[in-house]
Protein backbone atom coordinates (compact mmCIF):
# COMPACT_ATOMS: atom_id res chain seq x y z
CA UNK A 1 0.00 0.00 0.00
CA UNK A 2 1.13 3.63 -1.01
CA UNK A 3 1.08 6.09 1.84
CA UNK A 4 -2.60 7.46 0.67
CA UNK A 5 -3.87 3.62 0.71
CA UNK A 6 -2.47 2.92 4.13
CA UNK A 7 -3.98 6.93 5.65
CA UNK A 8 -7.39 6.36 3.90
CA UNK A 9 -7.51 2.64 5.34
CA UNK A 10 -6.87 4.04 9.27
CA UNK A 11 -9.19 7.04 8.88
CA UNK A 12 -11.90 4.11 7.77
CA UNK A 13 -10.94 1.84 10.45
CA UNK A 14 -10.89 4.59 13.17
CA UNK A 15 -13.15 6.66 13.03
CA UNK A 16 -15.49 5.67 9.78
CA UNK A 17 -18.76 6.12 11.82
CA UNK A 18 -17.56 9.50 12.80
CA UNK A 19 -18.53 11.00 10.34
CA UNK A 20 -16.79 14.24 8.41
CA UNK A 21 -15.23 16.00 10.91
CA UNK A 22 -14.27 12.86 13.00
CA UNK A 23 -12.02 11.16 10.35
CA UNK A 24 -10.73 14.60 9.77
CA UNK A 25 -9.77 14.64 13.71
CA UNK A 26 -8.31 11.69 13.25
CA UNK A 27 -6.45 12.31 10.24
CA UNK A 28 -5.16 15.44 11.52
CA UNK A 29 -4.18 13.55 14.69
CA UNK A 30 -1.68 10.66 12.56
CA UNK A 31 -0.31 14.21 10.41
CA UNK A 32 0.50 15.54 13.66
CA UNK A 33 2.71 12.81 14.55
CA UNK A 34 4.22 12.35 11.47
CA UNK A 35 5.31 16.35 12.05
CA UNK A 36 6.14 16.64 15.00
CA UNK A 37 9.08 18.21 15.80
CA UNK A 38 9.99 16.12 19.02
CA UNK A 39 9.69 13.45 21.70
CA UNK A 40 9.11 9.58 20.89
CA UNK A 41 7.18 10.29 17.89
CA UNK A 42 9.50 12.33 16.41
CA UNK A 43 12.51 9.89 17.02
CA UNK A 44 10.49 6.98 16.45
CA UNK A 45 8.53 8.25 13.23
CA UNK A 46 11.43 10.21 11.68
CA UNK A 47 8.43 11.86 9.39
CA UNK A 48 7.33 8.46 7.97
CA UNK A 49 3.62 8.03 8.13
CA UNK A 50 4.10 4.26 7.34
CA UNK A 51 6.44 4.09 10.80
CA UNK A 52 3.61 5.99 12.95
CA UNK A 53 0.69 3.99 11.34
CA UNK A 54 2.67 0.71 12.46
CA UNK A 55 4.48 1.80 15.51
CA UNK A 56 3.66 -0.79 18.06
CA UNK A 57 0.65 -0.10 20.29
CA UNK A 58 -0.53 2.54 18.64
CA UNK A 59 -3.49 1.62 16.51
CA UNK A 60 -5.79 -0.76 16.84
CA UNK A 61 -7.20 -1.53 13.11
CA UNK A 62 -3.35 -2.76 12.70
CA UNK A 63 -3.06 -6.01 15.55
CA UNK A 64 -4.56 -8.67 13.72
CA UNK A 65 -5.26 -10.11 17.43
CA UNK A 66 -6.54 -8.07 20.01
CA UNK A 67 -7.51 -9.90 23.78
CA UNK A 68 -6.39 -12.92 22.10
CA UNK A 69 -9.10 -13.39 19.73
CA UNK A 70 -8.47 -12.42 15.51
CA UNK A 71 -9.54 -8.47 15.29
CA UNK A 72 -12.83 -8.45 12.45
CA UNK A 73 -12.03 -4.45 12.34
CA UNK A 74 -8.14 -4.09 10.42
CA UNK A 75 -7.18 -2.25 7.57
CA UNK A 76 -6.71 -5.12 5.81
CA UNK A 77 -10.19 -6.44 5.90
CA UNK A 78 -12.12 -3.27 5.19
CA UNK A 79 -11.20 -1.10 1.84
CA UNK A 80 -11.77 2.64 1.76
CA UNK A 81 -13.94 4.46 -0.05
CA UNK A 82 -14.18 7.54 -2.02
CA UNK A 83 -14.65 9.77 1.40
CA UNK A 84 -11.67 8.38 2.98
CA UNK A 85 -9.41 9.06 0.12
CA UNK A 86 -10.75 12.19 -0.13
CA UNK A 87 -9.87 12.99 3.29
CA UNK A 88 -6.71 11.17 3.10
CA UNK A 89 -5.26 13.21 -0.09
CA UNK A 90 -6.74 16.76 2.08
CA UNK A 91 -4.32 15.61 5.40
CA UNK A 92 -1.36 14.82 3.01
CA UNK A 93 -1.63 18.05 1.19
CA UNK A 94 -1.01 19.67 4.83
CA UNK A 95 -4.87 20.46 6.23
CA UNK A 96 -6.11 19.80 9.33
CA UNK A 97 -8.97 19.95 11.62
CA UNK A 98 -8.11 23.55 13.64
CA UNK A 99 -10.20 21.91 16.63
CA UNK A 100 -8.08 19.11 17.45
CA UNK A 101 -4.67 21.72 17.33
CA UNK A 102 -1.89 20.22 18.11
CA UNK A 103 -3.47 16.53 19.58
CA UNK A 104 -1.13 13.39 19.22
CA UNK A 105 -3.76 11.13 20.62
CA UNK A 106 -7.23 10.45 20.72
CA UNK A 107 -9.56 7.49 22.19
CA UNK A 108 -13.05 6.96 23.10
CA UNK A 109 -13.33 6.81 26.90
CA UNK A 110 -16.72 5.39 26.67
CA UNK A 111 -17.79 7.92 28.93
CA UNK A 112 -16.25 11.65 29.67
CA UNK A 113 -12.95 12.60 28.72
CA UNK A 114 -10.44 12.29 31.42
CA UNK A 115 -8.42 15.86 31.61
CA UNK A 116 -5.30 13.91 30.83
CA UNK A 117 -4.20 11.34 28.44
CA UNK A 118 -1.85 9.11 28.48
CA UNK A 119 -2.24 8.46 31.76
CA UNK A 120 1.63 9.77 32.38
CA UNK A 121 0.52 13.46 31.61
CA UNK A 122 1.93 13.75 28.91
CA UNK A 123 -1.23 15.22 27.07
CA UNK A 124 -4.08 17.59 28.15
CA UNK A 125 -7.60 17.61 26.64
CA UNK A 126 -8.30 19.67 23.48
CA UNK A 127 -11.59 18.81 22.17
CA UNK A 128 -14.47 15.80 21.78
CA UNK A 129 -15.29 15.30 18.46
CA UNK A 130 -18.07 12.61 18.65
CA UNK A 131 -17.14 9.76 20.46
CA UNK A 132 -12.97 10.64 20.36
CA UNK A 133 -11.43 12.71 22.76
CA UNK A 134 -8.19 14.34 21.71
CA UNK A 135 -5.48 15.41 23.58
CA UNK A 136 -2.42 17.86 22.81
CA UNK A 137 1.09 17.25 24.33
CA UNK A 138 2.23 18.70 27.02
CA UNK A 139 6.28 19.95 27.89
CA UNK A 140 6.10 16.29 29.79
CA UNK A 141 5.13 14.86 26.29
CA UNK A 142 9.31 16.74 24.53
CA UNK A 143 11.08 15.13 27.61
CA UNK A 144 10.36 11.37 26.22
Amino acid sequence: MDDRELLARIIKCEAGGEGENGMKAVASVVMNRVNVSSGEYQRIGQGDLRKIIYQEGQFDCVRPVLGGVANPQTIWANPPEQIHYDIADWALSGHKLFTVGASLWYFNPFGPCPYTFPYNGSGSFQVAIVKHCFYNPTALYFET
